[in-house]
């Protein structure tokens, strides 16, 4: 669930995320649970119930990037009909490539919506909402809007993959091979978010994980992993699947109508075409 507030900075400007309820690893032929994502940051296959590959992240990244450089919520839709209408205002309605994709009765209403031509990135995100007190901050700028208009696209085959965005120019700069080839951790162990524990003993019991992890992951590599351990990622979208929701550890209070599924996993993609 990527959104600002489960996104912290480090004294040493080490970002991590937190909140890793319904996260999954990427595997070949996995089965995807109706992706729980706060409203803002829902990607558009999420909004429609279409299948999703790993770039769905990218989606909710452009909207925190775009959220930090214009200092206010770029999409911020009212419920989930909203939040597309939202989207399609301001990107444009998409091609007759990308309806070809959706269920019949989600394509019946995205194509019966008013036509939106988009807003140009150079007005979205204008040169005076970004430093450019030198020449170098106007190159900046314009890597950094090229990169907003690369992971802000409504088709997914069409947005720009994890790998392309951590090679952009806007990025490479701080791109280390070091920790993008890093190998996964060991396989999380599902069964303790079963057992029973008082606030307390979870406070500690978090508490030694975190210390652990970050003794095991010094320079950026974690440690003591094994040498073959590898995440093999399926290009093509898989299918959602109804499975229990996990509960989330997060101490924030969120509403109900903030972080609910996708449109899919409710009364049917768009609740019906209401």
């Amino acid at each position: 669930d990527l959104k600002p507030s489960n996104i912290v900075v480090k004294s040493d400007c080490t970002l991590k995320i937190l909140d890793f309820g319904l996260a999954r690893t990427a595997c070949t032929n996995f089965m995807m649970t109706p992706y729980v994502v706060t409203r803002y940051y829902r990607a558009p296959e999420v909004i429609l119930g279409m299948g999703y590959k790993e770039n769905v992240d990218i989606w909710s990244v452009g909207c925190i990037m775009g959220e930090l450089v214009k200092g206010c919520v770029i999409f911020q839709g009212t419920d989930h009909i909203d939040q597309w209408n939202k989207v399609i205002e301001q990107l444009g309605t998409p091609s007759a490539d990308f309806m070809k994709k959706l269920q019949p009765t989600v394509r019946n209403y995205v194509e019966n919506r008013p036509k939106y031509p988009g807003i140009k990135f150079e007005e979205l995100f204008p040169d005076w909402i970004f430093p450019s007190e030198s020449d170098r901050d106007k190159l900046k700028t314009s890597q950094a809007r090229d990169l907003l208009s690369k992971m802000l696209v409504v088709d997914p085959d069409k947005r720009i993959s994890v790998d392309e965005a951590l090679r952009h120019p806007y990025i490479t700069v701080w791109y280390d091979p070091a920790e993008a080839e890093a190998p996964p951790p060991q396989i999380y162990d599902a069964q303790l978010e079963e057992r029973e524990h008082a606030i307390e003993e979870w406070k500690e019991l978090i508490y030694k994980e975190v210390m652990d992890w970050e003794e095991r992951s010094k320079n950026g590599v974690v440690k003591d992993q094994p040498s073959d351990a590898a995440v093999n990622s399926n290009t093509s979208p898989s299918q959602s699947s109804s499975i229990n929701d996990i509960s989330s550890m997060s101490t924030e209070q969120t509403l109900a109508s903030d972080t609910d599924s996708s449109l899919d996993a409710l009364t049917g993609p768009l609740e019906g075409c209401r």
